[in-house]
């Protein structure tokens, strides 16, 4: 039997078909960042940067998740393709296997999420040499990821507020809800949360950033089995009294079919949006169909609809509205109620079984499970893997 972390990528190409390529993950478009400092958390850093990238464009930080690495992050979300289209530049930091044998960021290993440490640091620092070598402007810094890669987002938004105009996370979790990995499995499945004073109180001692604050994005599946979907409510708890909003969101609608909750300010602006996606389970939700076409399906990257990546980079103001897609905009209704308004009801955990809704039943889709059986097969002992990837450092 293979090592765990070489059947990971080969259990998951296989379920996606031979369209899948497990080297690379899909066709590379990034190049290798130079030396960047200190790389105390000892990541590669990857980038892109368009032929006519304009003066003191937008920069868009993005990590991947488990088991995948920049370039097929890249591949499967389209962040390249948009990058060509609106003009801005590309960081993809990437995880090494030294570091963690599935590739995941260590979003819970206390030395690599503290300011000036670890993995975070040497995000830090790629961002430092990025912006210094094209000349990009410090005030549009964005960040985003998935899964794990996700977890590391709220990690940088913590520790350095100052640094980013704004960030996305899909499927992710809270910053400082795991010092451990038992508290880690526990935390992923909606188990063992710290109340909402508790999660505000973590992300302003993460840093002496007195605002103000970047704008927070949050994407989940509401049948994502591998991330409770309840760390969805917790990220929009932990942000939203930091920004001085309401417990109630400002409004809702329902933009390409699915809801969208909003907490705007008092001047109408828009600092917290909150994606609840039906019936999905855990990846980066994607449309690849139409025009407005990004990124390609494949494991964890859901073909069903709605392109995170365009709405995300249209929240941060890097990406002109879609006409098209704006016509599938619901009027939104003041007022309303997101999901888990009230703490409890936030952390309550998904349906078990809920199917996922991406286009193809082909799509592949890894729900969770505990520890696996000493007496399953082959195939439910690798499946067993992967639905726990990312939690041995």
């Amino acid at each position: 039997m293979r090592k765990i972390s070489d059947t990971i990528p080969r259990l998951a190409a296989f379920r996606a078909g031979p369209g899948f390529q497990t080297n690379g993950q899909g066709r590379d478009r990034l190049s290798d960042l130079g030396d960047f400092g200190s790389n105390q958390g000892a990541l590669r850093a990857r980038s892109y940067v368009p032929d006519d990238l304009p003066q003191a464009a937008p920069l868009v930080v993005v990590l991947h998740g488990c088991t995948q690495t920049a370039a097929g992050y890249d591949h499967g979300s389209g962040w390249s393709q948009l990058a060509d289209q609106e003009g801005f530049a590309l960081l993809f930091p990437e995880q090494q296997r030294a570091n963690n044998p599935n590739l995941c960021f260590n979003w819970f290993v206390p030395s690599d999420t503290k300011r000036n440490g670890g993995e975070a640091l040497s995000i830090r620092q790629m961002i430092e040499a990025v912006v210094v070598e094209y000349g990009l402007d410090r005030g549009r810094i964005f960040i985003t990821g998935l899964s794990a890669g996700g977890a590391m987002t709220s990690v940088m938004l913590a520790c350095y507020p100052e640094v980013f105009a704004g960030g996305a996370i899909i499927a992710g979790l809270p910053y400082g809800i795991a010092k451990t990995i038992p508290e880690a499995f526990d935390r992923m499945r909606g188990h063992g949360m710290p109340s909402e004073r508790q999660l505000q109180k973590a992300l302003r001692d993460a840093s002496p950033h007195q605002g103000p604050w970047p704008s927070i994005s949050v994407w989940h599946g509401s049948a994502d089995q591998t991330v409770a979907s309840s760390n969805a409510g917790a990220i929009v708890a932990q942000w939203r009294a930091i920004h001085g909003l309401d417990v109630r969101s400002t409004r809702s609608e329902k933009v390409d079919g699915q809801s969208r909750y909003v907490w705007c300010n008092a001047k109408g602006q828009e600092l917290i949006e909150d994606y609840r996606i039906a019936g999905m389970g855990h990846g980066t939700p994607l449309d690849t169909a139409g025009d407005a076409a990004l990124g390609v399906g494949s494991p964890f990257m859901l073909d069903i609809g709605i392109s995170s990546t365009r709405h995300i980079a249209r929240f941060w103001g890097v990406a002109k509205p879609f006409v098209e897609r704006d016509a599938k905009v619901k009027p939104a209704r003041a007022n309303s109620e997101a999901p888990g308004a009230s703490f409890a009801r936030a952390f309550s955990m998904p349906k078990v079984g809920v199917p996922n809704v991406p286009r193809s039943a082909k799509r592949a889709n890894f729900p969770p499970s505990q520890k696996p059986n000493s007496a399953a097969g082959i195939r439910k002992v690798i499946e067993e893997a992967l639905r726990s990837a990312g939690l041995m450092h």
